[in-house]
């Protein structure tokens, strides 16, 4: 896998009109995420667009709801020829994207626990106790006999779901990725990009550090090269 089907961009950004102003920017990426903050202005066409070009789309809805609702969902959405689609990473929820999947080549890849989460926060949610670390491990470990393709976890956890039996020819995908030096934001569990493929990621995502830097194409070319 070459460092340019490794990163992924984070578009995280208000609309497309901005989105589509960074992709001309940064030629040498071939693979974006669209989240939920677009989906009110324009996200599935922004989408649309990506895939239009030629570009690779990871579609960010981090879907949760009852079976039938997400199936459904998921079943609509996977017209659109996505490469990368999210749900939460509950079995229930993952089986019925599975199902709302079919035969369309959309990779379903579940949420393990959020990158801007700690177990303070999962305290406070009336999670289950134990290591943050273990818990997203056997959310993979779950996510993976439930059908997903991949998972969406820190890249902290990476070398131990990678370990898992379960996640033979599966896709570890990492966000909180951020390259030395960079701010983490509201990001908890991070590494640098380099970290995260070593500890067995497959892609990397990175949004602020590329798309808020003065030359997004420039910050994207050295992740890139970090990459290689």
């Amino acid at each position: 896998m070459t460092p340019r089907d490794r990163l992924i961009v984070g578009l995280d950004v208000p609309h497309p009109p901005a989105a589509l102003a960074l992709v001309e920017r940064m030629p040498e990426v071939g693979f974006y995420k669209v989240g939920l903050g677009m989906l009110t202005t324009g996200g599935l066409a922004l989408a649309m667009e990506l895939k239009d070009r030629g570009l690779r789309v990871f579609l960010d809805m981090k879907l949760f709801d009852i079976p039938a609702t997400v199936e459904a969902a998921v079943s609509g959405l996977a017209r659109f020829g996505l490469d990368f689609l999210t749900v939460h990473g509950d079995p229930y929820v993952v089986r019925a994207a599975v199902a709302g999947r079919g035969r369309a080549e959309t990779r379903i890849l579940a949420v393990t626990i959020l990158t801007s989460l700690d177990r303070a926060d999962l305290d406070s949610a009336l999670i289950v106790p134990g290591a943050l670390g273990d818990l997203a491990v056997e959310r993979a470990r779950r996510a993976f006999a439930a059908g997903a393709d991949g998972v969406i976890a820190s890249p902290l956890e990476a070398a131990a779901i990678r370990a898992l039996p379960e996640a033979a020819g599966r896709l570890i995908v990492t966000p909180g990725v951020r390259p030395a030096g960079a701010a983490a934001h509201d990001q908890k569990r991070t590494a640098t990009p380099r970290e995260a493929i070593a500890a067995g990621a497959d892609h990397v995502v990175v949004a602020r550090p590329i798309i808020a830097a003065p030359d997004p194409g420039a910050a994207a070319r050295a992740v890139l090269a970090e990459l290689g």
